[in-house]
């Protein structure tokens, strides 16, 4: 499969420096989109999308006529997962509800990136309100199997080479197990390390704002721009980390073969020097599922009520199962869920601190990913993490016999995103020198 010719840091070099004149790139982007679009179906339909880009590339160049004026995203194209509101933009969020309803003000992750000089490649295609229901968006790798989901347009644009840098967001496991699916980094970040504002929310106590890129380099500068109080030291750690690899119930839940990837890149890490410990982790990962996913219904219940109660016809049936069932959920059994969410926190910290771990490696998603577009496979392998809201952060780590890709998970302190990403660059570092 193509990839872009830019990484996102590469990319954003050549676009600042004019050693990539500006509509040069867009003029390349355009001719390779047209022919690979078509067969990933990544963004939301634009009428004249590269009219648009166009002028706006030109807008952006009068204002920073001078190489040395030009902040660090300039000219680079972005895609915008169609559940954030985007000035300019309908907001559809994969459903049929009309776009008025939909509106507000634009994302503050969406406005952080275009003060960094991004342009705004479209809207992604995104599954029905980030919930289960399917769109059309198809892996690059082998378009009979799914991108996974939600945030199935970003990751599959990455991917695909269609821009460099993608939005996406993750209540359950709609960025680490797409990511995997079609083999390129996805970052969730701790909760609320960045802005949710300006997103429509499936579960406000769930739900992480983070992205897509082919490297981690080009994910460091994302974060950077968008976490809150980013320290950039923090990002080049001096040791390799001591990474504990979950045993118990949880791990059960990866397929054989997803099982046996993993065991063989935990062995290739171990052979490379990283030091792996199993640690009996996540006993009550049956209690874990139950309280997270009981939160996401209750909540997506109460957000959706209004426009469920007029245009509950309009709404895919896996949707509204969702929210028939939240609504039966009592305010207490959601407080008791809610309460969870840093027990699980703490509990996970505290085995970390006595076993002296830098961080926690895990398979990103069952095995590779299914056949098939009516399921965007199963996010059972990212739901601790994010019922935590710890950071994590999914690695390409080989292929399945089948040539689609595998990945693996990488899970931080809270708030350590910084150094998550300093050890991710190490062990992608590792894993690419196999290839």
């Amino acid at each position: 499969m193509e990839k872009h010719p830019f990484s996102l840091a590469t990319l954003s070099q050549a676009l600042r420096s004019d050693d990539l004149p500006l509509l040069d790139y867009l003029d390349q982007l355009f001719t390779y989109f047209r022919e690979r679009e078509p067969e990933v179906l990544a963004f939301v339909p634009e009428k004249s999308r590269f009219y648009r880009l166009e002028q706006e590339a030109k807008a952006l160049l009068k204002q920073y006529p001078q190489p040395v004026q030009r902040p660090l995203l300039f000219g680079v194209p972005v895609g915008v997962k169609d559940i954030f509101h985007v000035d300019g933009f309908d907001t559809e969020a994969g459903s049929r509800l009309p776009a008025d309803v939909l509106r507000g003000e634009e994302a503050a992750s969406v406005t952080a990136l275009r003060q960094a000089g991004a342009l705004i490649m479209g809207k992604t295609v995104t599954t029905e309100f980030a919930y289960f229901a399917p769109g059309p968006t198809r892996n690059p790798h082998n378009p009979a199997h799914t991108p996974g989901g939600s945030s199935s347009g970003s990751a599959a644009a990455v991917a695909a080479g269609l821009c460099p840098l993608a939005l996406g967001t993750q209540t359950i496991g709609s960025i680490n197990r797409p990511a995997a699916f079609c083999g390129v980094i996805g970052y969730k970040p701790s909760y609320d390390r960045i802005s949710r504002e300006g997103v429509i929310p499936l579960s406000a106590s769930l739900d992480h704002i983070g992205g897509f890129t082919q490297d981690v380099t080009g994910m460091q500068l994302v974060a950077s721009l968008l976490c809150t109080d980013w320290d950039v030291a923090l990002t080049t750690p001096a040791h390799k980390p001591v990474l504990g690899i979950p045993e118990g119930p949880y791990l059960e839940r990866a397929t054989a073969a997803g099982l046996a990837h993993f065991r063989q890149a935990c062995a290739r890490l171990r052979a490379a020097g990283f030091d792996l410990v199993p640690v009996p982790a996540l006993a009550n990962f049956d209690q874990i599922y139950e309280w997270h996913n009981l939160i996401v219904a209750a909540e997506a219940a109460r957000f959706h009520q209004p426009w469920f109660a007029k245009y509950g016809a309009l709404y895919h049936e896996k949707t509204a199962v969702l929210l028939e069932r939240g609504a039966q959920i009592e305010d207490q059994q959601l407080a008791v869920a809610l309460a969870g969410r840093s027990q699980l926190r703490g509990e996970l910290t505290d085995l970390m601190l006595a076993q002296g771990l830098d961080g926690w490696l895990s398979p990103p998603a069952p095995g590779a990913a299914p056949a098939g577009l009516g399921s965007t496979g199963d996010p059972v392998m990212n739901l601790p993490w994010t019922y935590s809201g710890l950071p994590t952060i999914t690695l390409p780590a080989g292929k399945h016999e089948t040539g689609l890709p595998l990945g693996l998970q990488l899970t931080g302190h809270w708030y350590g995103d910084e150094e998550l990403l300093g050890f991710a660059q190490q062990l992608e570092a590792s894993l690419n020198s196999e290839r």
